[in-house]
């Protein structure tokens, strides 16, 4: 278990995602992943929140996207589209699911080591 400081997040999930996204991205020199982190990294209020809607609106099928936040469940999806967030609702999943695509946690799909490009969505 990591030690947070106290300026820091105390949600601890979070932190250890955070590091491990900046760790993955010195490891795979891929800039994308410290952007991820840093996205992350922001105060509460400012957090990423985004709605299936918005995915099907800007997400082309069968993409990777990749959310810094919270998937949430309002609107439809129509698309095949494969989702990487920190968080998404159970409706949230499911609709996504449901028009054939698929969600992973971000920690989920860094320990896969994934080589595929990815499209951040924020």
């Amino acid at each position: 278990m990591a030690v947070i400081p106290k300026s820091k997040t105390t949600n601890v999930v979070l932190f250890d995602t955070i590091r491990e996204l900046k760790k993955y991205s010195d490891k795979t020199k891929t800039k994308v992943y410290r952007a991820v982190a840093v996205k992350l990294a922001v105060p509460a209020s400012q957090k990423v929140e985004l709605n299936v809607s918005k995915i099907d609106k800007y997400a082309k099928a069968n993409e990777t996207m990749i959310i810094p936040g919270k998937v949430l469940g309002s609107g439809t999806i129509s698309k095949k589209v494969n989702v990487v967030a920190f968080n998404a609702s159970q409706s949230a999943q499911k609709k996504i699911i449901s028009a054939g695509g698929s969600f992973l946690e971000i920690r989920d799909y860094i320990a896969k080591s994934p080589k595929n490009k990815l499209k951040i969505l924020a």
